[in-house]
């Protein structure tokens, strides 16, 4: 099926068993490098399949940059990283324009192409940098092209944005501006692993020798595969549960909760991303239940809460699934 092209039924039984095996491959290539973050690897998995881009959000030495390194890796994407200060500038993330003097003495500017101009970005720490910094992004997540100096560069294909952040608790972090996060498809919370997978960790990291992820997909299969996930059935229940979901996170209603919450672009997260967990699942159809598992994940990052919610204890966390707990009865 080449992309854009629209299957037929049958077609898209047949692609996507030989999808979910190759798709199985890839996690099994991953997993012999990260261990014990199933979720995180999986949401990840998601995100790059959905077409978009994922927040990790986590403490220092949870394996977020190794897991963006591997999924490069594996996925056969090139890849660039930056690590975000406070002192990064957007031209550092960008590309700038240089004055150049050729042999006849003519003076002309040449475009030289920033970090970003690749197909995985890893912004490491990204909410180490200033919000002028951060917003250099906003552009090339949503629209997959820059404009420097009047002139518009394309971004490559794919391209996918994976950021790191620590906890906004942390000292020197700037929060996220809300449209900058609402770009991200989902947050994925990097937490600490269980003792057996830190344990192996500690045994295959400390050794002479360590796993080195191996090449499984290309660029090309990439593609064909999220073109695949666009076309993946929903069913009409499963769509009016994300948009019922979706609608419900926002203030009306819970004006002494949620401050703000999730826009259009949540519900139509919740549905690229419950196809693409389907399809990893080796399903051909999406189902309520994977629309209540993405739902944190979706809506985390595109809600906040009152100050009087929060100083009773409430968290977003424990709102959402008051949320899904509401549906679900």
């Amino acid at each position: 099926m080449n992309e854009g092209q629209s299957p037929t039924q049958p077609q898209i039984v047949d692609e996507a068993d030989a999808v979910v095996k190759r798709l199985a491959q890839v996690k099994s290539e991953i997993s012999r490098v990260i261990y014990g973050q199933e979720k995180v690897v999986e949401l990840s998995l998601i995100t790059v399949l959905a077409g978009g881009h994922g927040l990790l959000v986590g403490l220092p030495g949870l394996a977020k940059t190794l897991l963006v390194k591997t999924l490069g890796t594996v996925l056969a994407l090139d890849n660039n990283r930056i690590q975000f200060t406070p002192d990064l500038l957007p031209a550092d993330i960008l590309g700038s324009e240089v004055l150049e003097e050729d042999e006849h003495g003519k003076r002309h500017f040449r475009f030289i192409k920033g970090p970003i101009f690749t197909q995985l970005l890893m912004a490491d720490e990204i909410n180490r940098a200033s919000p002028r910094t951060q917003s250099a992004l906003l552009q090339a997540m949503q629209e997959h092209h820059v404009t420097i100096a009047g002139q518009r560069h394309d971004m490559a294909t794919p391209f996918h944005v994976l950021a790191t952040q620590n906890p906004i608790e942390q000292e020197g972090t700037y929060p996220l501006p809300e449209a900058q996060l609402d770009r991200f498809l989902l947050q994925i919370d990097v937490n600490y692993p269980e003792r057996e997978a830190e344990r192996a960790m500690m045994v295959a990291t400390t050794g002479a020798d360590e796993d080195e992820a191996a090449r499984i997909l290309d660029a090309g299969e990439l593609k064909t595969f999220q073109n695949l996930v666009r076309h993946v059935p929903v069913g009409e229940s499963v769509l009016d549960s994300a948009l019922d979901l979706v609608r419900s996170a926002r203030p009306q209603g819970n004006d002494d909760v949620i401050l703000w919450g999730a826009g259009p672009r949540a519900a139509q997260a919740l549905i690229l991303t419950a196809k693409a967990k389907a399809l990893l699942d080796g399903r051909l159809s999406p189902s309520i239940d994977d629309i209540h598992y993405l739902a944190p994940a979706v809506l985390k990052h595109r809600m906040a809460l009152h100050f009087a919610a929060r100083a009773q204890g409430r968290t977003i966390d424990d709102v959402i699934a008051d949320l899904i707990a509401k549906q679900r009865s």
